[in-house]
């Protein structure tokens, strides 16, 4: 297990040092003006959090082609093996940062991501009256979008977060089932 985590943690570490970089400055005030204008449309921070986790989901969907190419990761083993790639490689991968995975449950479908860096929240403080935005929604939507394409279908929520006084941010994922390949009808027997 812990030879699993280190070749994770060094698959991570060498697709972070090959992957193009966009100014982290520039993509954290990008996401920044994404959200507000998106609060300027709808006018409503659930709607908002909606939104951002579709955004994320459409994100995720086409991601994981990318992580799954680069990282040369065929599958994982168990849920336990796909928390630390998503920790290791993925988030090092597109983010440059690696939360922790903590706070697994006794039945090993669900662990939470310990966050004590997020570039998405550089510069960021959130007024009193957007106290229920999920500003980095986006990113429940992106695991949920990944996963779904490796046939996982989880939950995902964040239970602390650094914007609203917390120490760190905690973002928790629980597996929900597999996901079936439902073919059309027209490819199937007849």
């Amino acid at each position: 297990r812990m030879a699993q985590q280190k070749s994770f943690q060094r698959i991570g570490e060498t697709v972070w040092a090959k992957m193009p970089r966009l100014n982290a400055e520039v993509f954290t005030l990008t996401y920044g003006s994404l959200v507000m204008q998106l609060l300027k449309d709808f006018d409503d921070v659930n709607l908002v959090n909606e939104q951002l986790e579709k955004m994320g989901h459409n994100i995720g969907v086409r991601l994981v082609d990318e992580f799954l190419a680069k990282s040369g990761i065929a599958s994982c083993s168990n849920f336990r093996d796909t928390a630390d790639a998503i920790s290791k490689i993925a988030f090092k991968m597109f983010l440059g940062i690696t939360p922790e995975v903590a706070s697994w449950n006794k039945e090993n479908n669900s662990f939470s991501l310990i966050f004590t860096e997020n570039p998405l929240v550089d510069f960021v403080e959130l007024p009193p009256k957007y106290l229920d935005l999920q500003y980095c929604n986006v990113l429940c939507g992106v695991i949920k979008g990944a996963l779904e394409m490796v046939q996982l279908q989880v939950e995902c929520k964040f239970i602390r977060d650094v914007l609203k006084g917390d120490d760190v941010t905690e973002l928790r994922v629980e597996l929900k089932g597999m996901v079936k390949n439902a073919m059309s009808e027209e490819y199937g027997e007849n």
